[in-house]
Protein backbone atom coordinates (compact mmCIF):
# COMPACT_ATOMS: atom_id res chain seq x y z
CA UNK A 1 0.00 0.00 0.00
CA UNK A 2 1.42 3.42 -0.90
CA UNK A 3 1.86 5.94 1.84
CA UNK A 4 1.42 9.83 1.52
CA UNK A 5 3.35 12.06 4.09
CA UNK A 6 1.74 15.10 3.20
CA UNK A 7 0.99 18.96 4.99
CA UNK A 8 2.20 21.92 6.61
CA UNK A 9 4.75 23.54 9.17
CA UNK A 10 5.03 26.85 10.59
CA UNK A 11 8.86 28.15 12.08
CA UNK A 12 9.76 31.63 11.80
CA UNK A 13 10.09 33.49 9.16
CA UNK A 14 13.26 34.72 9.16
CA UNK A 15 14.32 31.41 10.27
CA UNK A 16 12.57 29.27 7.35
CA UNK A 17 15.88 29.24 5.01
CA UNK A 18 17.98 28.28 7.84
CA UNK A 19 15.02 25.13 8.43
CA UNK A 20 14.76 24.54 4.64
CA UNK A 21 18.76 24.33 3.99
CA UNK A 22 19.04 22.28 7.31
CA UNK A 23 16.58 19.96 6.22
CA UNK A 24 18.14 19.34 2.62
CA UNK A 25 20.64 16.82 3.62
CA UNK A 26 17.11 14.76 4.49
CA UNK A 27 15.34 15.11 0.98
CA UNK A 28 18.36 14.20 -0.81
CA UNK A 29 18.93 10.98 1.11
CA UNK A 30 15.45 10.03 0.70
CA UNK A 31 15.29 10.80 -2.77
CA UNK A 32 17.82 7.92 -3.18
CA UNK A 33 16.07 5.92 -1.06
CA UNK A 34 14.76 2.44 -2.55
CA UNK A 35 10.68 3.06 -1.80
CA UNK A 36 10.74 6.85 -2.22
CA UNK A 37 8.85 8.01 -4.88
CA UNK A 38 9.14 11.44 -4.22
CA UNK A 39 9.79 14.23 -0.96
CA UNK A 40 10.01 17.46 -0.90
CA UNK A 41 10.44 20.10 2.03
CA UNK A 42 9.62 23.33 0.30
CA UNK A 43 8.44 27.15 1.19
CA UNK A 44 5.36 27.87 0.89
CA UNK A 45 4.98 30.91 -1.98
CA UNK A 46 2.23 32.68 0.34
CA UNK A 47 2.96 32.39 3.68
CA UNK A 48 6.15 33.51 4.93
CA UNK A 49 6.67 31.11 8.03
CA UNK A 50 5.01 28.01 6.39
CA UNK A 51 6.94 25.03 5.11
CA UNK A 52 5.23 22.17 2.99
CA UNK A 53 6.55 18.39 3.26
CA UNK A 54 5.52 16.15 1.00
CA UNK A 55 6.21 12.66 0.98
CA UNK A 56 5.53 9.25 -1.24
CA UNK A 57 6.56 6.32 -0.22
CA UNK A 58 6.21 2.47 -2.19
CA UNK A 59 5.12 1.54 1.49
CA UNK A 60 5.14 1.88 4.78
CA UNK A 61 8.26 -0.04 4.97
CA UNK A 62 10.09 1.71 2.84
CA UNK A 63 9.01 4.58 4.82
CA UNK A 64 10.27 3.08 8.03
CA UNK A 65 13.44 1.58 6.76
CA UNK A 66 14.45 5.30 5.19
CA UNK A 67 13.30 6.59 8.79
CA UNK A 68 15.43 4.32 10.91
CA UNK A 69 18.57 5.90 8.86
CA UNK A 70 17.12 8.83 8.27
CA UNK A 71 19.88 12.04 8.80
CA UNK A 72 19.04 14.84 11.74
CA UNK A 73 18.79 17.96 10.15
CA UNK A 74 22.21 19.61 10.12
CA UNK A 75 20.08 23.15 11.79
CA UNK A 76 17.65 23.21 15.14
CA UNK A 77 14.61 25.55 14.23
CA UNK A 78 11.75 25.46 16.09
CA UNK A 79 8.70 24.40 14.62
CA UNK A 80 5.90 27.08 16.05
CA UNK A 81 3.14 24.34 15.04
CA UNK A 82 2.10 21.54 12.16
CA UNK A 83 -0.61 19.76 10.33
CA UNK A 84 1.12 16.82 8.64
CA UNK A 85 -0.75 13.78 8.45
CA UNK A 86 -0.45 10.33 7.25
CA UNK A 87 -2.35 8.92 3.91
CA UNK A 88 -2.05 4.89 3.74
CA UNK A 89 -3.85 4.93 -0.51
CA UNK A 90 -5.17 1.52 -1.51
CA UNK A 91 -5.71 2.75 -5.16
CA UNK A 92 -4.01 5.19 -7.46
CA UNK A 93 -4.84 6.77 -11.00
CA UNK A 94 -5.20 9.78 -12.63
CA UNK A 95 -6.56 12.66 -12.04
CA UNK A 96 -8.60 13.84 -15.27
CA UNK A 97 -10.43 12.01 -16.87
Amino acid sequence: MTVIVAGKLYVNPAERGRFLEGHRCIVEAARSHPGCLDLSISPDPIEPGRVNNFEHWESQEALDAFRAVAPRPSVSVAVDGDQVLKHEISHTGPPFG
